[in-house]
């Protein structure tokens, strides 16, 4: 009788993969979960495939301390994933949280949307006709037997991997690697050599030091320093955002890997021994720290959880190739907490302290606690009719077919180590910010008419390498895939491809219904808007570290100074008003903020205590809530009496109250 059930379930599974979908999401990570639920909220058939067995990709691998840049560029359900974290632990929002909340949050909305999931299977083939991707074939990812493949036909296609891989199988033009600063005109793309996480001048690279015939110790590459700003093909350096814990009743201990090699770290041993100061794990891995007495530890420094060199091959590779560098990454991080840990010729206070730490009890409990996703910065990007670049990042060129924003610093890890002028070096890191919010262009999510009509790619986007470090945050990942399920239900509709969608009617769209529920939509009051804001009094403007491209403040004054905000609201109700407060030195320990909603008049007196968590420059902080009538009769006042500090003005958020 088992026998029997178990093949009608084979035969009831291929029936049900033989069907046509609308739309066929491919990469359950974050940008994934994201797109397959906003097709499905347009009414569409979705089938969202999964090479591994998780959903949510980075964001429920390990990165949990999230790489925001500035929340203004983070709309719709990707914000809205951040409010049902923050949810979760009792706040607003939340930008810091264990992998297993966000991967809880992610299936909440493919239940939420009914949405068919084919775990464990991966991409082996495209068939395209006359432009079209027809059908692709997917393989299962651990039987590799043909008797398991399936065949999923759609009308669209959306590649959310980390890899681009059904972009590549489509026959989409793609690059690898980073161009040379003359091809878009840049300044940080190529080679570079600069000072943040490298290593001090003087140390020696070499085996026995000093003795060039001893050879290079691991991990160092004989190559020889090239220009400022060739491009080449190396690609920056991946590694693992690491969860541990320091609960002794969730920890369990870290072990030695099979296949440790010590000679791994001896580069590190000699950082150590340069720098006798830094005596503290932060000083060699960023510890950002997690609720629950956890972590999302990231590179740091000269030599860190960054496998530096060791991933070249890994864009273009096959999935066997790509599997033994994924263990080689593993071997390599979990290799180096046991050697801090453990190796005598540490410093007693870093073993001590790396002691501490453990694997969690509670989070992948099927990967023996570590997580399955390793953190894939850069692979294949696409070649569109429209290639984002600096001059895009630092807002010299902007498009107006903008679907989603950008903020995040042109960030690129190390590409390459190696010797320079007899001393050890890295290569390739670049972080260069100052910027504001940028609009990322339609035209480089979707391929050229030539290779693909009916195909969007929004996490291997068209982007240059060094643009493509500003964009490549999970929460824009969530922006854009939105963006292109909408446009893909869109074209569906209107029976055009992807080359022809209405771009101000998507824009339009997502601005009315950015949820995909038909639901009112957030109302936002920003000081940048000079039709919403009215300034009274000697207020500076600053355009970094607030919420959006600038935010205002003042020192107390004896005549009065204000900045009143006008949300236009677009529906009558009851709203939950806040503010958002930077964090500044010497604030007002009061501020004043003024609510009218055009009958009734409430002074509330906030204490900005602002205490800003992870990658953000400050926090909302609640007004209460407000019965506020259409149009453009509220006001919020934020002005200077009693101030005994510095008083800030940024922005309003009015969210309908469910």
């Amino acid at each position: 009788m088992k026998l029997l059930t178990t093949f009608f379930f084979i035969i009831l599974t291929h029936i049900a993969f033989a069907r046509q979908y609308d739309v066929c999401v491919y990469g359950g990570t974050s940008a994934g979960v994201i797109a397959a639920y906003t097709a499905a909220a347009m009414g569409k058939k979705v089938i969202l495939i999964e090479p591994g067995k998780h959903l949510g990709g980075l964001t429920s691998g390990g990165l949990g301390f999230t790489d925001i840049g500035n929340k203004y560029a983070i709309t719709g359900l990707a914000r809205d994933f951040y409010r049902r974290v923050g949810q979760h632990y009792g706040k607003f929002e939340t930008w810091i949280f264990e992998p297993h909340v966000a991967e809880q949050i992610f299936n909440e909305y493919i239940k939420e949307a009914n949405i068919t999931v084919l775990y464990d299977y991966r991409i082996i083939n495209a068939t395209k006709q006359a432009g079209f991707i027809q059908n692709i074939t997917v393989e299962n990812s651990a039987a590799q037997l043909s008797s398991t493949n399936k065949n999923i036909t759609a009308k669209m296609f959306i590649d959310c991997s980390y890899e681009g891989d059904l972009m590549a199988k489509a026959g989409v033009q793609y690059t690898v690697g980073r161009e040379d600063n003359k091809v878009y005109n840049e300044t940080w793309n190529g080679v570079q050599l600069l000072d943040k996480h490298q290593f001090p001048d003087g140390i020696d690279p070499y085996t026995i030091p000093g003795d060039t015939a001893s050879g290079l110790l691991w991990g160092i590459s004989n190559n020889k320093l090239l220009p400022n700003g060739t491009g080449n093909k190396m690609v920056q350096a991946y590694n693992y955002r690491i969860c541990l814990t320091n609960n002794p009743q969730n920890r369990i201990p870290i072990t030695k890997p099979e296949g440790y090699d010590s000679t791994w770290y001896e580069l590190l041993l000699r950082l150590m021994q340069a720098q006798p100061d830094k005596r503290t794990l932060n000083d060699y891995m960023f510890f950002g720290l997690m609720p629950n007495g956890k972590t999302d530890i990231n590179n740091r420094g000269g030599f860190s959880t960054d496998m530096i060199g060791m991933n070249y091959n890994y864009p273009d590779g096959d999935y066997a190739t790509r599997a033994n560098i994924i263990k080689q990454h593993e071997l390599y991080t979990k290799g180096l907490f046991w050697f801090v840990g453990n190796d005598t010729r540490v410093p007693q206070e870093l073993r001590n302290e790396m002691q501490q730490w453990g694997y969690p009890k509670d989070e992948f409990a099927d990967n023996g606690h570590f997580t399955p996703q390793l953190y894939i910065r850069e692979s294949r990007r696409m070649i569109g009719d429209y290639v984002m670049t600096q001059a895009n990042c630092e807002s010299r060129a902007t498009v107006t077919d903008g679907v989603g924003m950008a903020a995040y610093t042109m960030d690129s890890h190390n590409c390459e180590r190696l010797v320079v002028n007899g001393m050890v070096k890295n290569e390739g890191d670049v972080q260069k910010g100052g910027f504001g919010p940028y609009p990322v262009s339609y035209r480089a999510l979707i391929p050229r008419e030539k290779d693909c009509k009916n195909l969007y790619v929004p996490v291997c986007l068209s982007a240059s390498h060094i643009a493509y470090g500003s964009i490549r945050m999970e929460p824009v990942f969530m922006v854009l895939a939105q963006s292109c399920a909408a446009a893909a239900a869109m074209a569906i509709d209107a029976h055009q491809t992807v080359q022809q969608v209405d771009v101000q009617q998507l824009q339009q769209l997502l601005t009315q219904n950015p949820l995909m529920n038909g639901s009112t939509p957030e109302v936002l009051a920003d000081d940048n808007d000079s039709v919403q804001v009215t300034i009274t009094g000697n207020w500076i403007k600053k355009s970094n570290g607030g919420y959006g491209p600038s935010w205002l403040f003042a020192a107390p004054a004896n005549a009065p100074q204000s900045v009143q905000l006008k949300p236009q609201i677009i529906a009558p109700g009851k709203y939950a008003l806040y503010a958002y407060i930077p964090v500044v030195d010497s604030a007002a320990t009061q501020t004043h903020y003024i609510i009218n909603n055009g009958t009734i008049t409430k002074d509330v007196i906030i204490s900005p205590n602002i205490k800003a968590e992870g990658q953000t420059s400050g926090e909302w902080v609640s007004l209460g809530i407000y019965t506020l009538p259409k149009g453009a009769a509220t006001t919020v006042t934020i002005n200077t009496k009693d101030a005994n500090g510095y008083v800030v003005a940024d922005a309003v958020l009015c969210v309908p109250v469910k």
